[in-house]
């Protein structure tokens, strides 16, 4: 498939809402020490399913009070891993026992959640692994899973055959694609081709058969990149990082999204403590979006369906923050190149309501100096949390100590920073 045989997805809705919530919950909640403990532990299929699969319960599963958390924090999408490297899915599959119904759990867990978050006007986005650990067809490799070390590893992919895989994947998808109304995104993770042929790629997906189904299906929806199709997505998905400026793909900007951990797991890990603060996480969704991107933050549910109250915190901090700050985060973008950032600050941009969003991350003695360009172009500037004027005069006895000249642009700031993780100066710009 060649990138211009691709339609694009909606993403309209995507660059406006910004903020979204990652979930990632499996049967690896249970020994709450990674989602990749299979992997890392190399766990044979019998030993992980005698002691998870068999008694996976999450009877506190409540999905509208993780919507409810997820909107109350400015969430406006999520997405949630269906299914992941270790092939347990969360919903009724006809293609495979190895899910939520076929455990203690006895039904659809993925169902009620999108119902959930629908009913908090939040969009729906599904994740699906095309690794599966699990899987009989699935050929095992030497570079990820449980049996990469394992000294039978070719024997036990005698009989195997990756086509059936592909087609059980397909297969999977359409469900996703049918069964729970409008899918607003496909979250595929991940590829790993090698040259010399051991990794996994677009062949061993059949990636081509499969984007063509989807786009049968929902041609709406928005694919990330991770499909190993140059040029056949929607969205670039950096993992783990913060972009230093606009992602761009051959010198152009593109539509991105940064997906990060308050922590430093994906799935629930009760022992794991470099938890990041409130205002870290709040600045980091302020620095996406000053760049042109989106925050896609993760949280790992438990074993018995709960959110952990740690993440719980934070998103109840970050929801505070939000409701009086929204306003510089949706429907914003990074700020025309004519406006110098400020030291310290980062800037957003709303193009529809002609307004910068000045978000300082350190608090400045009595006055913010602004390039002249500022002064030429604000009418107005006021705090966002309060609607509090600032005023962009500077009297002389000022001016004279900070050798400043009419053209400067000097905002006169209390002395004692406001109450709230990261201020916000509305800037209005002239029409």
């Amino acid at each position: 498939m060649q990138p211009s045989d691709y339609r694009k997805g909606d993403s309209s809705w995507f660059v406006r809402d910004r903020f979204g919530l990652f979930i990632h919950w499996g049967l690896y909640a249970m020994p709450a020490r990674h989602e990749w403990v299979k992997h890392a532990e190399q766990i044979p299929n019998e030993d992980y399913d005698s002691r998870y699969f068999s008694r996976f319960d999450p009877d506190l599963y409540d999905p509208n009070l993780w919507a409810q958390a997820a909107s109350q924090a400015g969430m406006k999408y999520f997405v949630v891993t269906t299914k992941h490297h270790e092939g347990f899915c969360l919903w009724d599959s006809q293609f495979t026992d190895y899910k939520a119904p076929s455990t203690p759990a006895r039904r659809d867990l993925l169902k009620p959640m999108v119902e959930a978050f629908r009913s908090q006007n939040m969009r729906v986005g599904f994740y699906y692994s095309l690794i599966d650990w699990h899987h009989p067809h699935y050929i095992l490799d030497r570079h990820i899973g449980p049996y990469r070390n394992h000294p039978d590893r070719e024997k036990m992919n005698q009989g195997r055959d990756m086509r059936q895989y592909a087609a059980y994947m397909r297969n999977q998808v359409k469900e996703l694609l049918t069964d729970y109304g409008k899918v607003d995104i496909l979250w595929f993770d991940f590829s790993y081709p090698k040259e010399d042929g051991s990794g996994k790629g677009r062949k061993d997906w059949e990636s081509e058969e499969l984007v063509a189904l989807i786009k049968k299906l929902q041609p709406d929806v928005l694919l990330d990149d991770r499909l190993d199709l140059p040029g056949v997505w929607d969205i670039k998905t950096p993992e783990q990082v913060q972009p230093r400026q606009w992602v761009t793909v051959d010198g152009q900007r593109v539509v991105w999204e940064a997906c990060q951990t308050f922590s430093g797991s994906w799935g629930y890990h009760r022992d794991e403590m470099t938890w990041r603060s409130s205002d870290q996480l709040i600045r980091t969704l302020i620095d996406c979006v000053s760049k042109g991107g989106n925050l896609l933050l993760n949280v790992g549910p438990t074993a018995r369906g709960e959110f952990d109250e740690r993440a719980l915190s934070a998103l109840q901090d970050i929801g505070l923050w939000m409701k009086r700050h929204s306003r510089s985060i949706y429907g914003c973008t990074q700020a025309p190149d004519e406006f110098a950032c400020p030291q310290d600050c980062r800037l957003t941009y709303n193009p529809e309501t002609q307004r910068i969003y000045v978000h300082m991350f350190a608090w400045p003695y009595k006055h913010l100096n602004l390039t002249p360009v500022f002064a030429q172009r604000v009418a107005y500037a006021q705090f966002l949390h309060d609607g509090s004027e600032i005023k962009m005069v500077l009297d002389e006895w000022h001016a004279k100590q900070l050798s400043a000249n009419k053209s400067d642009a000097i905002l006169q700031l209390p002395q004692v920073k406001p109450n709230v993780a990261v201020p916000v100066i509305e800037l209005y710009l002239k029409a």
